[in-house]
């Protein structure tokens, strides 16, 4: 896949970089370029706890995107996928750590745990404080013994962030960094794999398929399922986070786009989240935004976490971070009446069996050609006629049961009130 990169060597110093010249000089990253790579906060004074955090680039914007007061001091980045080395590992530690102490807040892979851990042993040896917390929050192999760290992470960051820009010491920080990790659960579901810069694509998930619980390096999931519609999607998804709800707290949920997936469909999952078998027990959501990603992986995760009144309240903690989608109330959808004259008064239904079964072959024939007319309009338009013409004949198709057919009169006035709210596009106003 073509990707707009320079070269694939310079791909994450030029993101780091990019990431800092836009940040309106709020961030600035440490010397030792290319080989360290830490993005670090511009206003701090090592007068509180440090929370830094950190792994492999490919993920943005975590780690470095949420950099700044409230939530991370500093965020160290490795290649793409590969773990930073404990020399960039220390030299964040080193650079953002005071008397009150360093956070360290990993994902539990092996190169993350070796090489923050032994930063954290050296940085000891200077007689900084620093303690070490790891996320393990992905549900989607059970039987694993030493679960991945997902996008649940940000839940971490968020409130131990909040928790140290407050003023709490290194042991009130770790604590409820802790009691975070042991409730937070993640499980992504995914239609498409991610392409490594530089790397050919794996072909693993077939047209139709969705593969569920796969890592964010791109890693296997537990299988693979038929792919059927968004609602099909998160009901396979939540099924296997209901068992971890809390009867006894409300929960935040974290809708994470994995890359690849578009706005609309975002929306669209977070529309069936919302009326979801869970939906009375989330109290509140993060997003749907993009997190914690796998490249351009057309996926999504869910994460939930069943919360307390304080770590409600470091959730909602402001922060001045762009890439922090904050945390929103979970509501019903509000509808407001049509202004007036909006609303048509409709005659009243009538039945007239020929009539109507006219109509429905005409609305069958519109859908049926649905794909030939796209085709035919691609060639001079944007290529939507068949599909408005189908999304109209459907619309008319369920509304049989209210039109007048048996007055032939008030039958095509109905039918035109009817096309005037069903049927957009340039077709439909003519």
């Amino acid at each position: 896949m073509t990707q707009f990169i320079n070269k694939k060597e310079d791909i994450v110093a030029e993101a780091v970089d990019g990431l800092i010249a836009t940040s309106g000089g709020r961030l600035a990253r440490l010397d030792g370029y290319p080989h360290i790579r830490v993005v670090l906060r511009r206003d701090w004074s090592k007068s509180k706890v440090a929370v830094v955090s950190g792994g492999g680039a490919g993920h943005e914007p975590a780690h470095a995107g949420f950099v700044g007061p409230g939530m991370l001091t500093a965020a160290v980045s490795g290649d793409v996928f590969a773990s930073p080395s404990v020399d960039a590992v220390l030299a964040a530690i080193l650079a953002v750590t005071g008397p009150a102490g360093c956070l360290l807040v990993i994902k539990n892979y092996t190169g993350d745990r070796l090489n923050f851990g032994l930063a954290a042993e050296r940085a000891r040896a200077f007689g900084l404080n620093v303690s070490i917390v790891v996320v393990d929050d992905d549900v989607a192999l059970p039987d694993l013994a030493q679960a991945r760290g997902v996008a649940g992470t940000l839940f971490v960051h968020k409130i131990a962030g909040a928790l140290a820009e407050a003023g709490a010491d290194l042991g009130t920080v770790t604590k409820a960094a802790e009691t975070v990790i042991a409730k937070a659960a993640t499980i992504g579901m995914s239609l498409d794999t991610c392409t490594v810069p530089g790397a050919s694509k794996e072909a693993r998930i077939p047209t139709g398929k969705a593969e569920l619980g796969l890592g964010i390096h791109g890693e296997a999931g537990a299988h693979q399922v038929d792919y059927e519609s968004a609602e099909a999607a998160m009901a396979t998804v939540l099924a296997r986070l209901k068992t971890r709800l809390d009867p006894d707290l409300p929960h935040v949920a974290l809708l994470n786009n994995l890359g690849g997936a578009t706005v609309l469909e975002m929306q669209v999952l977070a529309y069936e989240l919302a009326r979801s078998e869970i939906s009375a027990r989330l109290h509140a959501i993060i997003g749907p935004a993009t997190t914690m990603t796998s490249l351009e992986m057309r996926g999504f995760s869910v994460s939930v976490l069943p919360v307390t009144p304080d770590e409600l309240a470091a959730l909602r903690a402001p922060v001045a971070l762009p890439a922090w989608p904050g945390v929103s109330d979970l509501a019903p959808v509000d509808v407001i009446d049509l202004p007036d004259g909006l609303r048509p008064i409709r005659p009243m239904a009538s039945a007239h069996p020929q009539t109507e079964a006219f109509l429905v072959r005409c609305c069958e024939a519109l859908i049926a050609s649905e794909a030939d007319l796209n085709a035919l309009d691609a060639q001079a338009g944007d290529g939507d006629t068949g599909s408005t013409l189908a999304g109209a004949a459907r619309a008319l198709i369920g509304a049989m049961d209210r039109l007048p057919l048996s007055d032939h009169t008030q039958l095509y006035r109905a039918i035109g009130l009817e096309l005037s709210e069903t049927m957009g596009g340039s077709s439909g106003v003519l």
